[in-house]
């Protein structure tokens, strides 16, 4: 499994040089606007130490991580809900995504010209914010008008529907997120059908310069962006596209000891890949042997069935008991064997919920 995060923002950001830096993917990058207009899609994997670890105690023939998809996205302008610039097609494409990357530019360039012609952005993820908003409050106005016709027919679910999209998009109208019942299973379900781009899981992407990339947080600029973003209950993830794609050019040392001379400890992939993963409450766990060690995502709370489901549908179906070691018992341990005979393996049934960092061994029949 592979979650999807789509690049948003207004045209010349820098997403589709960002997206180029993270997949070291071959999107067009150019100074003008709509450059992009077919999302572009990249898929990297997803950096785990524990895999490299695994792979090492259990002799493992190759390393298997689990991926991530990047879509960079056509660039959204003020108007994108009534149409303009990509419109519709915009929206459509933002609806196919796990988690969205409102992308805003935080870096200095004068060969590359800003749509609004400064760098501004805070104003850039208001523009972006609105535009999702006055799109998911002219669903919502449709569907209010059903829904009213359905309450007044004394139906408690419709009365309790009706209410709920009042709500929404009474919160729009105001420039909220909107926020509902969250432990109300009848209302997670109802939003979750609206499909509301507002409300998607969502963090922001600072595309940045080297300085700032380093010392985030100290330009004023910076700390009023991660100020607005903190009001719509989202973080803000500084990356430098320049820095990543120098990066993306050096081999694995050289890389990290280009790192350690500038004082940076991950990249700024990592960091967006980890944002992504709490958003969503994926976790990892693993499979490894002489064949391959192997990473899988799911979100946390997944049965033990359905995560070996992740592996092959059969295993499933014919699902018996899983054989499960943590992490740390089976590296403190020295490997799978070791582990089995120091009694730190376990023995989980269908109930069991998958835990982060699970090496397990599925015995089913079908």
């Amino acid at each position: 499994m592979s979650f999807s995060c789509g690049f948003v923002g207004l045209p010349n950001v820098g997403k589709s040089t960002l997206f180029n830096a993270l997949c070291k993917g071959g999107a067009e990058a150019a100074n003008f606007p709509f450059c992009t207009i077919e999302p572009n899609t990249g898929i990297v994997p997803v950096p785990d130490e524990r895999l490299q670890v695994l792979s090492d105690l259990e002799k493992s023939g190759r390393i298997v991580p689990s991926t991530l998809k990047f879509i960079d996205i056509a660039g959204l302008v003020k108007g994108a809900s009534q149409g303009q610039g990509l419109g519709n097609q915009f929206l459509g494409h933002i609806r196919s995504v796990d988690a969205i990357a409102h992308v805003v530019r935080l870096f200095e360039d004068g060969d590359v010209v800003h749509v609004d012609g400064r760098i501004d952005p805070v104003n850039d993820l208001d523009v972006i914010l609105t535009e999702l908003m006055l799109a998911d409050l002219e669903s919502l106005e449709k569907r209010r008008d059903k829904a009213h016709k359905l309450a007044r027919a004394n139906d408690p679910d419709a009365r309790l529907e009706y209410e709920l999209i009042k709500s929404l998009a009474g919160q729009l109208g105001d420039g909220r997120i909107p926020e509902y019942d969250k432990n109300n299973p009848k209302l997670v379900e109802w939003v979750k059908g609206y499909g509301l781009l507002s409300m998607m899981p969502a963090f922001v992407c600072a595309n940045t310069d080297e300085e700032n990339f380093r010392n985030f947080g100290t330009s004023e600029k910076a700390k009023a962006l991660v100020e607005f973003a903190a009001k719509h209950g989202m973080e803000v993830v500084p990356v430098c596209a320049k820095l990543e794609e120098e990066l993306g050019q050096l081999e694995e040392e050289e890389a990290a000891m280009f790192m350690e001379e500038l004082g940076i400890k991950e990249t700024g992939l990592a960091r967006v890949i980890r944002t992504g993963y709490r958003l969503l409450d994926y976790i990892t766990f693993f499979t490894a042997g002489p064949m391959e060690s192997r990473a899988w995502t799911v979100t946390r709370g997944t049965p033990a069935p359905q995560a070996a489901g992740k592996i092959h549908t059969d295993l499933c179906r014919g699902f018996i008991r899983m054989e499960t070691v943590s992490y740390e018992d089976l590296v403190a341990a020295g490997g799978w064997a070791k582990a089995q005979a120091a009694g730190k393996l376990r023995i989980e049934g269908k109930e069991y919920l998958i835990q982060d960092g699970d090496v397990i061994h599925v015995r089913f029949s079908v």
